[in-house]
Order: structure tokens, then C-alpha cells, then sequence
């Protein structure tokens, strides 16, 4: 806050700091100055409220919670709390209430400070003052910057923040980050990524609870730039976020793969190329995948944006290494997108059992030292997480975290090669499966149970549990138990149930996992033809009729057998298994099929009825507009294409490039034969073969390229002659693809 108070004195005190539009408000812009000013006041008032009934929790910190959704003044909390001399612990308002009394009763807060959060008993013996009754009390006291002897603790608290993340015991555990830490992180993006002279704002989107929020925040603000803080209600909105970064003109995002995804779906059907301005996108929270990576340079200029694959954790303020993306020739280099390079005063080890260096390529424990290392856990919990570092070569080296996550390095680049215990991330969320497990198994009723995650890290992830219940239980089935777990854990950690009337178990005694999920795999294959789901069209107007039918089976068909119940006007998409990446998914193929709705929409419909109206009067809303204007609308930059238009031409020679790189693409990534055994076969193998078939394909006239409206090639239809197919030279391990095809067509050639 030192960095933060000199700034404005020096440079930027007029500037605007924060920019929020509020349902009440209206738009909210605040200056540097009256930033500061607040945060001062607010300082006192929080001191005040403090001095003479609290004292540090028995690590010796001052900390002050904060219960509060992002705003204007949230922004302005944070700072008040740096400026009081504490370190200020989030706490989402929907957070359960026995996550918050844990997190209260184990980090010993002096202080929380809410906004109209309703169930104050939650916060038990803690002291605790709503936003408002703060600020008034704050009105008449001094604006002035606090000086050392002034603040809590005489300035000493070198704790800048605490984040709570799952733990491996199944509680949630506290993390202490410092403000040296939080210094060496925002240094080295300032310097690896400097901001562009056109870049004034920055964008606050990340929950607080996240330590990605640290960096957004913190990073624009010690510059004397401007955060838009955006609303849950944005967040969640990929159409309205989209809408946010454009009319702020954002050059820097930080997201998780799933949200890349969902926009990657989304931009390609807008009439107007959108976030040609955000020129720096992050990605975070979980595994990159390469095929994604590449698509973003489908949309996205060469040269001129870049992707960045960043890892770390919290115990690590965030990112300790980091890839950056560049084109899709750098990314045909790689069978998987690295975490790549360290960040500046950081070390990565990547190490045996007993503490010794791997050899390059093989994988290790994945171990990180330097300043980016968080001072450790509150009441020093987990204490084998934290340890002397025996390599050490500096003293700022002298400690190591132990990351749980395996890692090889080849020339200098990082890999990741999975996690060593049972903490996953999903959609960026830190879930510790034995702490959704301890839950589940506290409920009554419920007997034995194992939670899993099917394909961690990869597109179709999924959270399960595994369940049998007592004789006599109210519990009927899965969609019941996961109501019930509603109350005790966060949304994004309840897994889908899954009633059993026993569990596997191994010779050993011990639960068959392989087994329960195979046979999840097994029941829940979207790619499955022969899904069998229940279409109740009962209520349909008769005139509706086809466009319900399109709606309901695109529905079941996006998401598959998870579908848990049949499908009606009543249902509500999400609980039906839906999440925000198949509902853009679901839009884009209602789209392609001539049923136009947008994803706004779609997201905000309380059941399938709804989404229903909205279809058909967005598409009255169409026709009546071409009619009037003699053409598609252009009141609105967002609304989709509504027709693909696409054109196939016969291959030729100038269609070579964008063909071998299509075809390429879809033998190795989507071919489920090549997937099999893909550490074996390299992507040029298949290069190599279509360069030496491509005079017979052209001669042949049997294939074509297709087409859309702007003349970019999308999509290639690969044909021969049965009787006359060209016989390439196989000197690659594509011969055993080759000969294996060969023996099962034999029957039928």
C-alpha cells in the first residue's frame, strides 16, 4: 500500500481507479485520490472497531475478513484493510455456512466485514460490522495516510492476504501469502509483460477467493491504471463479457480452458470480429490442451496475440512457470502445450523421492523455492508441505514447497505429467476429492461411498461419487443427495451420484475404482449412438412442434447419458446435466439447425418452455427485421450468423496448405485408433503421407475443400476409389495403422 500511496501522490491522483456499474448506482468511476482518501478513513474506522478487543491469531498475524460480492467497494476494503495494517481473508458470500464457521474458528480473524449478508450467527464469536455502519463511522475521521505507529501491529504485519484452498485431509486448509511475495510476482509480469501505451484498463473478473484476483487487481492498480470490476452476473455470461471487454477495449485476460473454450465456440459466429484488442490471453487453473490452443489461432492473429499457459498454485501466489503461444507451427512442435520456464527468482526442481535431480525427460515430484513462496499454512497445518531445501544455493532458496504434481524437463521446458494426490482442478476450482468424500459420507442415510474424477484434466471431466445408502434411507436417488450436498459444500465441488446397491472391491479388500469407472464410461458415453432418452412433448403447441423437437433432442444429444431424466418443458438445463461449456455448444448446433437464440438467453431460461419462447420470437424478430431493412439485423454486434453458407469447391493445388494442415489436424487429435497409440506416430507422419499422395488426390478429382462465406478454408472431404486407391511408402509407425485397417475391411473389400 506504500507503492500504491506514493503513486498517487506522485502521478496519478485525478486518474480513475475503479469503474463499476451498479444496479443502483449506476456507474460507479472513483479517482485515485478519493481511493485513497476512502481507504484511509476506513482504515481508522476498522482500527477503531478493533483496538483494545482483539489481538493476533496464534501465528502472530492481524487478519480481517472480508464477506462482500465485487464492487467498487470491495476494492476499497482491501486497500483500507492493507492500510489498518492487517491482512484481509476472503470469504464468498455463498460460501456453506460450516466452510465459513471453519475458516473463522482455525485463521482467528479480528474482524469481518460484510455486505447485507444475512446470516450473521455464521460469523460465531468473530467481531464483525457491515460495509455501511463502517463507512458512516469513518465519515469524520482523518484522510490522511496512517503512519507505522498508527496501524495495527505498528506496521510490522508482513501478511498481505489469506486464501483458503482444499486440503488434502478433506478440510480446508489457509494460505499465507506476504507482501514480498505478492512484489516478485506483479515485478515480473510488469516486466515480462509490460502494458501497451493504448492499455489503460485493467480487468477485475476473478473471485476473490482465487489468487489469480491478486494479480488483477494488484497489477493495474500499483501502475496508476484503471479496473473495470465485473459482477458475478457478467462473469458467468460469456455473450455479456464478451460485450465488457469490447466496450472497455481489455488487452489482457486471465481464464481457465473452459471459458477459452466456450468464447473460441461463440466469436467465430459473430458478424463482427470481436477482441482483436485483447492481445494477451492467460490461461490458468487447468491443463491447456494443445487441440484448444491451436484453435485459438483459427480466430486469433499470428504475431499478434498470444496465449500463455501459466502453472502454479496458491502456495505459490498463483504462477511459478510459464509457456507462451505463439502460432500453430511453435504448438506442431509439441505433443502437449508445456508450463514451460520459471518465473524470475524461482526455482523448479523436479525431483525423486529421495530429494535427488531426475535426468532430463523423466519425470519427477514437481518442488518450487524463491520468493514466490508462500509463508505457509495457518497454524501451521501441513507442515511436510513447506521444507529445507538441500540444494539450495542462495538463502532466498532456502525453503521448497512440495507441489504434489508430477513434472519432466527436456531442454530447460517444463511438462506436466499429472497429479500425485487426489486434489484436481475443475473448471480452475481446487477440489480435494476426500473433502467431498467426508461430506457426502457425513450425511445421513448414506453408507459407503468413494468419490472419483473420470478423465481429470481433460474436455469430458467429471466429478462422481459412488454411493450405496441404508435400509430405509429418504434418499431414492442421485439428484436428491446432490441437493442435500447443496448446503454443506460450494457448487462447483458437487459431484454427480450415483446410487449403487454395492461397491467393487479387489482381491485386496480394497474399492475397484478402474471398476466404477468403466462402468461409468461404460453408461455415460456421449459419443454412444445408441443413447436411449426420454422425450416427454406433453404442452407443446402443435405449431411448436418441430422446434421442440429440434430444442430436446440437440439437448440430449449435447449432454448425453448424464442425462439423468427425461426431457420437458419443465426441465431446467443445468440440472439436467448441463454446464457452461455445452450450453454454448448447444446454442451454436441449435444455430447451425436454423433455431436462432442467443446465449444470454439461453443461460438466463429458468426451464426449456422458456427457452422454447425465446426461440421462436428471436426468430419473428429476424424475419420482421429483413423485412422492414432488407437484410439480416445490424442493430446489435453480437447476434449470431444464423446460417453457415457454406461452399465446396474440388481440391486443388492452391487449397494444398489449408488441407494437409486440416487433415493433419483431425487424423492426430480426433482419430480414436491414432489416440490409442499416438506416443508412437508424430504428427509429421502425417504430413509426410499426404504430401505423397497429393498429385493422385488432385489427378483423381474424388475429394473437395469446403468453404465459408469469408473463403476460409473450414473442412475437407478425403474420398478414393476402392478399386484404385494410391499406395503410399510407409517408413513410419503409420504402417501399423495402415495394416491394422487393412485386416478389418479384409471381410468386406
Amino acid at each position: 500500500h506504500r507503492t500504491f500511496e506514493a503513486n498517487v501522490d506522485k502521478f496519478c491522483g485525478n486518474d480513475t481507479a475503479l469503474i463499476f456499474d451498479d444496479d443502483d448506482r449506476g456507474q460507479i468511476k472513483t479517482n485515485y485520490n478519493v481511493l485513497n482518501s476512502t481507504a484511509n478513513r476506513l482504515a481508522r474506522a476498522a482500527i477503531d472497531e478493533i483496538a483494545g478487543k482483539s489481538e493476533p491469531n496464534g501465528d502472530g498475524d492481524y487478519i480481517i475478513a472480508v464477506c462482500m460480492q465485487p464492487s467498487d467497494r470491495l476494492v476499497t476494503t482491501l486497500l483500507a484493510i492493507w492500510k489498518a495494517g492487517a491482512a484481509y481473508l476472503p470469504l464468498d458470500p455463498t460460501f456453506p455456512a460450516n466452510r465459513i464457521e471453519h475458516i473463522l474458528k482455525e485463521s482467528r480473524p479480528v474482524l469481518v466485514i460484510h455486505e447485507d449478508y444475512e446470516n450473521l450467527a455464521v460469523f460465531g464469536e468473530t467481531p464483525a460490522v457491515a460495509y455501511a455502519d463502517l463507512r458512516q463511522k469513518a465519515s469524520p475521521l482523518s484522510n490522511a495516510n496512517l503512519l507505522p505507529e498508527q496501524m495495527l501491529g505498528a506496521g510490522d504485519n508482513a501478511l498481505a492476504l489469506v486464501l483458503y484452498t482444499s486440503g488434502s485431509t478433506g478440510v480446508p486448509k489457509g494460505v499465507r501469502l506476504n507482501h514480498e511475495t505478492i512484489l516478485n510476482r506483479l515485478q515480473w509480469q510488469w516486466n515480462r509483460f509490460p502494458y501497451s501505451e493504448t492499455e489503460k484498463v485493467g480487468v477485475f473478473k476473478t473471485a476473490l477467493t482465487f489468487v489469480d484476483s491478486v494479480t488483477e487487481i494488484w497489477g493495474p492498480l500499483l501502475n496508476g491504471m484503471s479496473i473495470v470490476v465485473v459482477p458475478k452476473k457478467i462473469t458467468n455470461n460469456p455473450e455479456r463479457l464478451v460485450e465488457l471487454l469490447e466496450e472497455y477495449k481489455i488487452e489482457r485476460l486471465v481464464l481457465v480452458p473452459t471459458l477459452l473454450r466456450s468464447l473460441l465456440l461463440y466469436l467465430p459466429l459473430q458478424k463482427k470480429k470481436l477482441l482483436y484488442n485483447l492481445r494477451i490471453w492467460v490461461c490458468s487453473g487447468e491443463p491447456l490442451q494443445i487441440s484448444l490452443a491451436k484453435e485459438f489461432f483459427d480466430y486469433f492473429l499470428e504475431g499478434v496475440h498470444q496465449l500463455c499457459n501459466f502453472y502454479g498454485s496458491t502456495e505459490v501466489m498463483g504462477d511459478v512457470t510459464y509457456f507462451v503461444c505463439e502460432s500453430k507451427k511453435q504448438l506442431s512442435n509439441f505433443d502437449k502445450v508445456p508450463i514451460g520456464y520459471p518465473l524470475d527468482n524461482t526455482v523448479i526442481y523436479i525431483l525423486t523421492p529421495d530429494l535427488q535431480p531426475v535426468k532430463p525427460g523423466e519425470i519427477g515430484e514437481l518442488f518450487v523455492s524463491g520468493l514466490n513462496l508462500a509463508q505457509g499454512y495457518v497454524n501451521g497445518r501441513d507442515p511436510e508441505r513447506f521444507i529445507d531445501n538441500p540444494l539450495a544455493v542462495d538463502l532466498i532458496y532456502s525453503r521448497m514447497y512440495r507441489t504434489g504434481d508430477f513434472a519432466s524437463v527436456t531442454k530447460g521446458c517444463v511438462y506436466y505429467e499429472g497429479r500425485k494426490d487426489s486434489q484436481i482442478k475443475i473448471r480452475g476450482h481446487r477440489v480435494d476429492l476426500s473433502e467431498v468424500e467426508k461430506n457426502l459420507l457425513s450425511m445421513a442415510g448414506v453408507d459407503k461411498g468413494i468419490v472419483l474424477c473420470y478423465h481429470a484434466g481433460e474436455l469430458d471431466q467429471a466429478l462422481l461419487a459412488f454411493i450405496t445408502v441404508e435400509k430405509g434411507s429418504a434418499y431414492q436417488n442421485g439428484l436428491q443427495i446432490e441437493g442435500a450436498l447443496e448446503s454443506k459444500l460450494a457448487y462447483y465441488m458437487i459431484p454427480q451420484v450415483i446410487l449403487l446397491d454395492s461397491i467393487p472391491l479387489l482381491v485386496n479388500g480394497k474399492i475397484d475404482r478402474q471398476s466404477l469407472l468403466k462402468m461409468y464410461e461404460n453408461t455415460n458415453n456421449n459419443d454412444d449412438s445408441n443413447i436411449e432418452i426420454e422425450y416427454d412433448y406433453a404442452g407443446v403447441p402443435e405449431h411448436k412442434m418441430d422446434m421442440a423437437q429440434a430444442l430436446f433432442t440437440t439437448v440430449g444429444q449435447v449432454i448425453g447419458r448424464s442425462t439423468r431424466t427425461k426431457i420437458s418443458l419443465q426441465s431446467n438445463f443445468y440440472e439436467l446435466g448441463g454446464n457452461s461449456l455445452n450450453s454454448v455448444i448447444t446454442v451454436t448446433q441449435l444455430c447451425q439447425k436454423g433455431h436462432a437464440i442467443s446465449i444470454t438467453s439461453f443461460i438466463g431460461a429458468e426451464n426449456l418452455a422458456e427457452i422454447l419462447d425465446k426461440m421462436y420470437a428471436n426468430q419473428k424478430h429476424i424475419a420482421e427485421h429483413e423485412q422492414l431493412n432488407g437484410g439480416a439485423p445490424k442493430d446489435h454486434e453480437l447476434e449470431f450468423e444464423y446460417t453457415m453458407n457454406l461452399t465446396a469447391q474440388p481440391l486443388a493445388d492452391e487449397h494444398k496448405e489449408d488441407a494437409i494442415n486440416i487433415l493433419t489436424y483431425s487424423f492426430y487429435e480426433k482419430a480414436d485408433l491414432e489416440r490409442w497409440i499416438k506416443p508412437l506416430i508424430k504428427e509429421q507422419d502425417y504430413r509426410d503421407i499426404l504430401e505423397d499422395i497429393w498429385d493422385v488426390l488432385i489427378e483423381k478429382q474424388l475429394s473437395f475443400v469446403i468453404k465459408d462465406r469469408s473463403g476460409k478454408s473450414v473442412g475437407v472431404s478425403l474420398n478414393f476409389d476402392a478399386y484404385d486407391e494410391p499406395e503410399p511408402e510407409l517408413t513410419n509407425n503409420l504402417v501399423i495403422i495402415f495394416e491394422f485397417l487393412e485386416y478389418v475391411e479384409k471381410p468386406i473389400r
